[in-house]
């Protein structure tokens, strides 16, 4: 019985994090969906964004999205600040006044959260194409040009740009998420040339604004936007130029506080939308749904049986014996990890990429733990180091 755990668990982990990102590798070549972009099309675009108490980085990205290379009369920006109380709100209203296209500022109160804000937003614009910024997201000139000429394509109906974290002093947890988010960004592009991506950035989106849904205060709108987008027959695809760039944050308590949270969400938004993960909808789609968060974010179950098989089979010799010495040194490594960046040491990737996956599983059960319990996040605080 623990002999069959043991290979189980280890299959099972195998096929999360190598077979399934191949097989879409495989099938991106045999049966590629390539995207009708054109460079050219740039449609009316509206900039949302939801800040609450963003006084520290509000006009930053303001004036970051002001020197966009984008026509100024094709673009507009449309903040909401949720009860905010340190001054954002007249900082918006100063950039405002010297803007050369329009910067409106709404105010929600009481306050309400980031999906409840975008609800309210989205009405009021009067783009075509409707793009999602975060308070802090620091967009690459060129992003909107690069996410728009998707929309070319009638067929695709949401687009997610690349998150690139910038991280000054080389800290442990931006050389894990680095590491983290090149991994996840090449299988987007597999799952794109496939056909649709299932996880985007939040930071740099965008979608028809005919194919918006109004969604509930409590829903995690980066994950459940896209998954209504596909919902309606249209593509959810990735675009690698277009960029944004995004400070990592210099400690694992933040990075952990925001990955349970986000976590939560996708939990639930996976609830609201599993009839997606039936095969007899869109077997493909089902398919990179299930195995690319379904069991993604259940992957520290099979992570457990292995370390529990793996001790208890340790001193059965030949493979058993080899697994167990693996088990301790990538635990060493991760626990290595944990000391140094408490002492806020830079670290290399041997120990970041094994911390980094512990803190990821981690996260994803304490997130299961309390999803179980019924917990819900609407509102947080600002994502800061």
């Amino acid at each position: 019985m623990l002999v069959l755990l043991f290979w189980l668990s280890l299959l099972l982990l195998i096929y999360i994090y190598f077979g399934y990102p191949l097989m879409a590798k495989a099938a991106a070549l045999l049966w590629p969906t390539p995207i009708k972009a054109n460079t050219e099309h740039q449609p009316k675009a509206s900039i949302l964004i939801a800040a609450y108490n963003e006084a520290q980085d509000i006009e930053a990205t303001l004036r970051n999205k002001l020197a966009l290379d984008y026509p100024t009369d094709k673009l507009e920006v449309l903040v909401i600040s949720d009860e905010s109380d340190d001054g954002t709100d007249e900082i918006i209203e100063r950039v405002a006044n010297e803007s050369s296209f329009p910067i409106r500022l709404f105010r929600q109160v009481p306050r309400q959260g980031k999906t409840a804000g975008l609800n309210t937003l989205v009405p009021e614009t009067t783009g075509d194409i409707v793009l999602f910024s975060d308070a802090n997201s620091q967009w690459d000139s060129q992003a909107v040009s690069r996410l728009c000429s998707n929309f070319a394509d009638p067929d695709v109906g949401y687009v997610t740009g690349k998150m690139v974290y910038v991280n000054d002093d080389g800290s442990l947890v931006g050389d894990g998420c680095s590491a983290y988010m090149k991994y996840e960004n090449w299988l987007r592009e597999q799952e794109t040339r496939v056909g649709s991506v299932v996880g985007v950035d939040g930071g740099i989106d965008a979608m028809r604004k005919t194919l918006y849904q109004p969604l509930r205060a409590d829903q995690l709108p980066d994950f459940v936007q896209p998954l209504k987008v596909v919902e309606q027959g249209h593509r959810v695809v990735y675009e690698p130029l277009a960029l944004l760039k995004e400070e990592a944050l210099n400690d694992s308590g933040s990075e952990f506080s925001m990955r349970v949270r986000v976590s939560l969400r996708a939990l639930w938004a996976l609830k609201d939308m599993r009839h997606l993960m039936s095969p007899l909808r869109d077997p493909v789609f089902s398919w990179q749904l299930i195995s690319h968060k379904l069991l993604r974010y259940a992957a520290f179950v099979p992570l457990a049986t292995l370390a529990l098989s793996t001790l208890l089979l340790a001193s059965a010799g030949g493979i058993y014996t080899l697994a167990f010495l693996g088990l301790v040194i990538f635990t060493a490594l991760a626990w290595t990890g944990h000391k140094k960046e408490g002492k806020g040491k830079p670290l290399s990737v041997i120990y970041s990429i094994p911390y980094y996956f512990m803190l990821l599983n981690i996260a994803s059960y304490k997130a299961t733990a309390a999803f179980l319990k019924g917990e819900k996040k609407v509102i947080w605080n600002p994502r800061k180091g």
